[in-house]
């Protein structure tokens, strides 16, 4: 038995139990000694609206339709019983198929179409009664009002799930947002860093063919490694664009702090030393979110320094932890030399989403000149890690 048993058993039960209601609906009025057919017409349509398989719906039976059409036609019954004078009854079928396409109607049909319809039902379910109870006002008057608590209790269930709905919607919409601006993130983080790195040694490269070729190809391995990293990270990327299983999420090229390590040796060049300072207090098993981070701030600091610091010459990325706070620090010597191109600068986008990241977990970022000093740069943050 599948997961679907219980509820297919369930909706086949609702479903004989409505049919059971209609046949019940037909057969007092024939023998009662009422026409008929006005019963057959509300009730097919009723079934027709509520029975036909969604999957097998064409395009024009759309919700309103579906539950305006029934409405009209007991309420054309009703009106027509009222203005000749003749009277005919109402049933438990026609009110439960009233009552379902009410709920439908509030909840699945598109606005204005909701409420249009939603007070169609509720009109038609209404008036049932007047066809009956002409001249009895009394009964006629506590039928309606136990309608309109029917009523009133459908519709608000309706409007409740609609309104859940519409909610799920917005979360869905988001989070998807936010799965977006991360993945820009990361294509800015990785892949920037990465072409940052082959302007700079491209340039380095032409000034040693004429100066030091016999260094060339040191240069030229590490413009081959940087390209290469290049386009894993976009492959990377990509992957998970196009991948919709539930696991696509883990696979984010996200780094940790095993990779601030890679990621200053590949930075590493003739005329720039970088230096990792880690305190051994530094605990592995932080929350691999503060990880991630740590490894956007290093990068972004280091990518930062060739686009906007390419004098430096000593790099000094630092890692603390001091039992609740793992801090992270890259300081370089540069006075702001480049040479990059203007279009190679970048936007400023990066430091602002690197703030959001580090804040978003709680964490303080601050970006200046170190303490006490007139030259060089530091990008310092601070982040809780719950550790005692």
């Amino acid at each position: 038995m599948t997961s679907d048993s219980p509820r297919n058993c369930a909706r086949a039960f609702v479903v004989s139990l409505l049919v059971m209601a209609g046949i019940v609906d037909v057969l007092n009025a024939n023998e009662s000694g009422y026409a008929v057919w006005p019963h057959v017409v509300v009730l097919v349509l009723g079934f027709a609206a509520l029975l036909w398989p969604a999957g097998r719906r064409p395009d024009w039976f759309t919700p309103q339709l579906r539950t305006g059409l029934p409405a009209v036609a007991s309420l054309l019954f009703t009106a027509g019983s009222l203005l000749l004078h003749a009277q005919a009854p109402f049933g438990l079928g026609e009110t439960a198929i009233l009552l379902s396409l009410l709920f439908i109607a509030v909840r699945h049909c598109p606005q204005p179409w909701a409420m249009i319809c939603g007070a169609l039902n509720g009109a038609a379910l209404l008036g049932t009664p007047a066809r009956f109870y002409q001249d009895d006002m009394s009964s006629l008057m506590g039928f309606m009002m136990a309608a309109l608590v029917l009523i009133g209790l459908v519709a608000g269930l309706a409007g409740y799930l609609r309104a859940l709905d519409y909610r799920r919607i917005m979360t869905v919409n988001a989070t998807r947002r936010s799965e977006r601006v991360a993945i820009a993130a990361d294509l800015h983080d990785f892949v920037a860093h990465h072409v940052t790195g082959i302007l700079v040694q491209t340039q380095m490269a032409r000034m040693m063919a004429t100066t030091e070729p016999e260094n060339l190809d040191t240069v030229l391995a590490g413009i081959e490694r940087a390209a290469t990293e290049a386009l894993a990270s976009m492959r990377r990327t990509v992957g998970v664009l196009r991948d919709t299983g539930p696991d696509a999420a883990d696979r984010r090229p996200v780094g940790d702090l095993a990779g601030i390590v890679e990621l200053t040796d590949g930075f590493a060049s003739p005329v720039q030393h970088v230096t990792l300072d880690r305190d051994p207090a530094v605990p592995d098993d932080l929350p691999h979110e503060v990880q991630a981070a740590a490894f956007r701030v290093v990068q972004e600091a280091l990518t930062n320094v060739r686009r906007h610091a390419a004098d430096a010459t000593e790099i000094t990325v630092r890692l603390r932890h001091d039992g609740r706070r793992l801090e992270v620090g890259v300081t370089n010597d540069g006075r702001g030399g480049t040479q990059l191109p203007a279009a190679a600068h970048g936007g400023g986008f990066g430091l602002v989403g690197l703030t959001e990241r580090v804040t978003a977990l709680g964490g303080d970022l601050r970006a200046g000149p170190p303490a006490g000093q007139t030259e060089g740069w530091e990008v310092r943050a601070l982040f809780p890690t719950g550790k005692a």
